[in-house]
């Protein structure tokens, strides 16, 4: 599912799977790609994030690079207009959301997307991969972490960033977010 806000706010709409979307536009009112243009470079997938500072900042992250944001099941707070336009997510709009209810859902709507699930417990680096246009990228909850039945079944696409001591349990959420995005969109060249 897709977010965007209509022009003159109209507001926040979300789009379920099957339903016909509006075109993206830049600040000018310019068209911008969206869709399978997007798909095609990377998608960043939030499983059931708890803290909406920490998505307010992916969302920028996302909006910033062109990037569809994944906020997967229930979140932790609310995205409607109201708590929008009150928090002042003045990016919002450019924000290519979608909102899958499951990790099944999400996999169904990236069939040809490779996933790669980050957690401080994984063993293999994020910078051991070779990243491809089309990956997702999965980020879990601020206070668990993913699942660990989801990274059991998915070890070797399970990924972490490594930190220099174990007296930090882990890393912000969005910081994480960030160092991945940045180091697959850095051998994407984009």
């Amino acid at each position: 599912m897709a977010a965007w806000f209509a022009p003159h706010g109209g507001g926040l709409r979300i789009r379920r799977p099957g339903r016909r979307r509006r075109p993206a536009v830049d600040e000018q009112g310019v068209a911008v790609a969206t869709g399978a243009a997007i798909a095609e470079l990377l998608h960043v997938a939030l499983f059931e994030p708890e803290i909406h500072p920490n998505t307010g900042n992916i969302a920028r992250l996302c909006a910033a690079n062109r990037l569809p944001l994944h906020l997967v099941g229930a979140l932790g707070f609310r995205i409607d207009d109201r708590a929008v336009r009150r928090a002042g997510l003045d990016y919002w709009p450019f924000v290519d959301l979608r909102r899958p209810d499951t990790i099944e859902e999400l996999h169904a709507a990236l069939r040809d997307a490779r996933f790669f699930y980050f957690s401080a417990r994984a063993d293999r680096l994020y910078t051991d991969v070779s990243y491809r246009a089309g990956d997702c990228l999965v980020f879990g909850p601020e206070s668990a972490g993913l699942p660990k039945d989801l990274l059991d079944t998915n070890w070797e696409c399970a990924l972490r960033i490594p930190m220099r001591t174990d007296k930090v349990r882990s890393l912000n959420l969005s910081t994480a977010v960030g160092i991945a995005v940045y180091e697959a969109l850095r051998q994407l060249r984009s």
